[in-house]
């Protein structure tokens, strides 16, 4: 069986894309050996539809699991038909979402974690250095959160829209165990932002 990872990069320490139809690579990796096949995904930039071909593409690739942080509805169904497993809330790098998934600390989801669209108009390293001046609040309030509908533009601010019913549904535990992983999500975008920070300050 192999699991399927969406990253930011075409290697086992790279970190994990929160976004599943939009994300930039998706490592493929058999969690008996740990060898790896990267694939980047063609639909990242597509006008629409992005979690269906994606989810079709992966499914293609005989995945039985995929790891990534959120996943929606359409994407979701697309992959349940196919018999693949979604796992969400992966956070860190993708070999540690391997790592975590074998030794049973991550779960398969039975429902989708955000509504249909979360992910429509964000870009490939959204939020992540490329794209500033107009990618940072869409990056921190769409690519990373769970669920809260929050519109384009939108940070995490106050009057922030309630959560959807499917995430009101769950119970007071496991919000909190998903309030975590976006605060995780979160933290980990804000490094790689700095970083990229880092590197443009460096090539002046």
């Amino acid at each position: 069986m192999k699991i399927a990872v969406s990253a930011n990069g075409p290697s086992l320490d790279a970190e994990i894309d929160p976004r599943f139809g939009r994300c930039q690579y998706f490592v493929i990796v058999d969690p008996q050996t740990m060898e790896f096949e990267a694939l980047e995904n063609s639909s990242a930039m597509a006008a629409g539809g992005a979690g269906i071909s994606t989810a079709q593409m992966i499914a293609n690739k005989g995945v039985g699991v995929v790891l990534t942080g959120n996943c929606g509805p359409n994407a979701y169904q697309t992959l349940s038909a196919a018999g693949v497993q979604v796992t969400t809330g992966a956070v860190g790098r993708v070999r540690d979402a391997v790592e975590a998934y074998k030794a049973g600390k991550l779960q398969a989801n039975v429902q989708p974690s955000v509504e249909a669209h979360f992910g429509v108009g964000a870009t490939p390293g959204m939020g992540m250095g490329r794209g500033m001046g107009r990618g940072m609040g869409r990056g921190m309030g769409r690519g990373m959160g769970m669920g809260m509908g929050i519109p384009p533009g939108v940070g995490m601010s106050p009057g922030m829209p309630p959560m959807p019913e499917q995430a009101q549904a769950v119970s007071r535990e496991q919000e909190i165990e998903m309030l975590k992983n976006q605060v995780q999500m979160l933290l980990q975008q804000l490094r790689e932002t700095q970083r990229r920070i880092g590197e443009m300050e460096e090539e002046k």
